[in-house]
């Protein structure tokens, strides 16, 4: 007696999101159970549920200061007032026109005059207030002054300082730079798990954080007027660090598309597994 011949038995895989990660037993054709199969999504529950990466990014940026004060200090104490006025007034003058020539515009320089009487004399002081944007120039300009006026003019050491609007855009552009660092970050695990990164669902800023210098300067901050005007610059200097949190979408893909040398994202991917015998 010949036995009847069967048809070798296939196996349909396919890729489904699961509404219960516990093990729990399934049906299978002709009424028996096989252990370790999940119940899979309805199609409308398919379609609502979405996977997720979370990941974090984190950003350090700085900047220099972009202005720089310097003082200028004119004074002259006479016997007469109209002498003391004129010595003031003449080197006031040569500052003046100075700063012009150099390039300094009209609006970055401010004046303030003071007249008093010191016993049987007349003192007259003034100030010329400069604000640079180039430090370069702030120099040569200094220098300059020191050569070519006597010691009754003092120039101040500079001082360097940021604007308001700097210091917001350093605030955004380590936000910015985070946000960055985290998408390059889900951008890569989903390559590397055969998977598309979706669009963002949540960006949360975490914590923030700035600083003026290096944190092994605040010794040394101490003695400022010591320092050179580089290491000034490098004092005035502000950090600003930044921590984001960012929840993606992950797309789901065919379950063909995942590379065949990546084995533990099959492993990791829920698979219903449907078997039949065709006679």
């Amino acid at each position: 007696m010949s036995l009847q011949k069967t048809s070798p038995t296939r196996v349909f895989v396919e890729l489904v999101p699961w509404a219960d990660r516990s093990r729990e037993n399934n049906l299978a054709s002709g009424g028996e159970t096989l252990p370790g199969l999940r119940h899979p999504l309805s199609s409308t529950q398919a379609q609502t549920a979405t996977r997720e990466v979370h990941v974090s990014g984190t950003s350090e940026v700085s900047a220099g200061p972009d202005r720089a004060q310097v003082v200028v200090r004119v004074s002259s104490t006479k016997e007469a007032a109209a002498e003391a006025k004129k010595s003031v007034c003449r080197r006031l003058d040569y500052i003046t026109q100075s700063l012009q020539q150099q390039g300094v515009q009209a609006e970055n320089i401010t004046v303030t005059k003071d007249f008093r009487r010191v016993e049987n004399a007349y003192h007259m002081e003034a100030e010329v207030c400069i604000t640079f944007t180039e430090f370069g120039k702030m120099q040569n300009i200094c220098n300059f002054l020191v050569e070519k006026l006597d010691s009754s003019v003092v120039i101040s050491p500079p001082q360097f300082y940021h604007t308001p609007g700097s210091v917001e855009n350093l605030r955004r552009q380590a936000c910015l730079v985070a946000v960055e660092n985290a998408w390059r970050k889900a951008q890569e695990v989903c390559n590397l798990v055969g998977q598309t990164l979706g669009k963002p669902l949540l960006i949360k800023e975490e914590e923030t954080k700035e600083w003026e210098g290096q944190i092994d300067d605040h010794q040394s901050s101490r003695l400022s007027s010591s320092l050179t005007v580089q290491q000034k610059i490098k004092s005035a200097t502000i950090h600003a660090a930044s921590k984001v949190f960012i929840t993606f979408e992950q797309l789901l893909e065919s379950f063909f598309n995942i590379p065949t040398n990546n084995y533990s994202q099959i492993a990791m991917s829920p698979v219903n597994y449907h078997e039949s015998h065709i006679k």
